[in-house]
């Protein structure tokens, strides 16, 4: 039987970049540690367990390691269909069953959001809303999976799809569909309405595609492979629906459009499924990174150079599922450098450490390893803000920002293009 390993030559090139590998220092857990370990499971040498299941949620699944292998090798996707195995084999945690449960379960999310909202600050000290704040809260005491003092985002009293209408027509000649992850939809919901601005501006008109499911990108990353089928199949087919109407589909996060416009054609090619793979694949060509398609395809570029250059300097981060999965860098970039002062990060693609479910709860001390990381090199710019196309990053970012009692500040690309116009 061959395996992925049979291809790894050991050449070892991945493990400088291996973001687990850079804290650890263990061959265990660095890329050609894991394939090892899934052909020992696989020939039964090696029995599933808590401790290999620990092991393998220690992966960032940044892709560094499939981006520098000579091979191209698809470590990510062993990673993956090995935390199903061992979700299957062992079950899963009470808590990742309610979360994932949840997030599959749209109107579920839409009552604990509004009962978060309510109560949050009961458990959390909720930090001031202005731009001018890293947007979210402090816990007050140490909770199951939370510490005292963490910075985490805050809930709004209304999701960013029940405050607007199902169709906002801009006069425009072009419609788009905007797909918003479930953090802009119940936390980071500037983001949203930034969008909104900017398609106003540019008038577009926009479907805001209300019965879109979440994308699932935290039950792939945690083995539940099951709820990954039943999302994907729902949003194909809606999206499939929509695109017979729509110009393009756009979404203001990189993990949620890597997952939409990649992951699904892999998810489902894991799984021999041929057709709904071709679905997948059909579809991608149509959905966008918010920032590829308002470079590539509209004048917001011209429209900003016509606008007065702002005093704040930014730096940028790539996000793991923008640079990596996608190949989008240059376009937030080239949006933000017409009106800000521009400052370039020392190693900007290296992952900030969220790394998901497992690791924001299990590996805690893990995450902050890396984030400390992160924010010295961002400290180092000496600018007032830090961006980047991702709610998981900013999540991260900026609860390490907070730790460090940094002064930088974390905002969306999108929010800083809307406060220009």
């Amino acid at each position: 039987m061959n395996y992925i390993s049979d291809l790894c030559v050991k050449c070892g090139k991945c493990i400088p970049k291996c973001t687990i590998y850079n804290i650890n220092h263990d061959e265990v857990t660095s890329p050609r540690g894991f394939l090892d370990l899934i052909v020992s499971y696989k020939e039964g040498k090696l029995e599933s367990s808590k401790e290999l299941e620990s092991v393998f949620e220690s992966c960032f699944l940044c892709n560094h390691c499939v981006e520098i292998c000579p091979s191209k090798l698809s470590v990510d996707s062993a990673i993956e269909k090995m935390r199903s195995e061992l979700v299957k084999e062992l079950g899963m945690p009470w808590y990742k069953k309610i979360i994932l449960s949840c997030l599959k379960n749209r109107k579920w999310l839409d009552i604990l959001a509004k009962l978060g909202y309510i109560f949050q600050s009961c458990a959390f000290h909720i930090q001031n809303k202005d731009f001018e704040k890293n947007l979210g809260m402090r816990a007050k005491f140490s909770m199951p999976f939370i510490k005292k003092g963490r910075f985490l985002s805050s809930f709004n009293k209304k999701s960013f799809l029940n405050l607007n209408p199902d169709f906002i027509d801009n006069g425009g000649s072009k419609t788009i569909g905007l797909y918003v992850g479930c953090l802009t939809n119940y936390c980071y919901t500037k983001t949203g309405f930034s969008t909104l601005k900017i398609l106003k501006e540019l008038k577009i008109n926009v479907d805001l595609m209300k019965k879109q499911a979440c994308c699932g990108v935290a039950h792939f990353f945690s083995g539940d492979f099951k709820s990954v089928e039943i999302l994907a199949k729902k949003n194909i087919e809606y999206f499939e629906e929509k695109l017979q109407k729509l110009d393009a589909i756009i979404i203001p996060e990189a993990t949620c459009s890597a997952m939409l416009k990649i992951d699904y054609e892999r998810f489902f090619m894991m799984q021999d499924e041929q057709e709904w793979a071709n679905r997948a694949k059909k579809i991608s060509s149509k959905i966008y990174i918010a920032s590829q398609y308002l470079y590539q395809f509209t004048s917001l570029k011209e429209l900003l150079k016509n606008k007065k250059q702002k005093k704040y300097s930014i730096t940028y981060h790539d996000p793991c599922h923008a640079r990596r999965m996608q190949g989008v860098f240059k376009e937030p970039r080239e949006l933000l450098k017409a009106n800000y002062a521009y400052i370039e990060m020392q190693d900007s693609d290296t992952c900030c450490g969220f790394g998901g479910i497992s690791m924001q709860t299990k590996h805690y001390d893990k995450t902050l390893s890396v984030g400390k990381k992160k924010v010295e090199m961002i400290n180092q710019t000496m600018a007032h803000f830090v961006s980047a196309e991702c709610s998981a990053c900013r999540m991260q970012i900026s609860n390490n920002l907070e730790q460090k009692s940094s002064k930088v500040v974390f905002a969306h690309p999108l929010e800083l293009i809307a406060e220009v116009l």
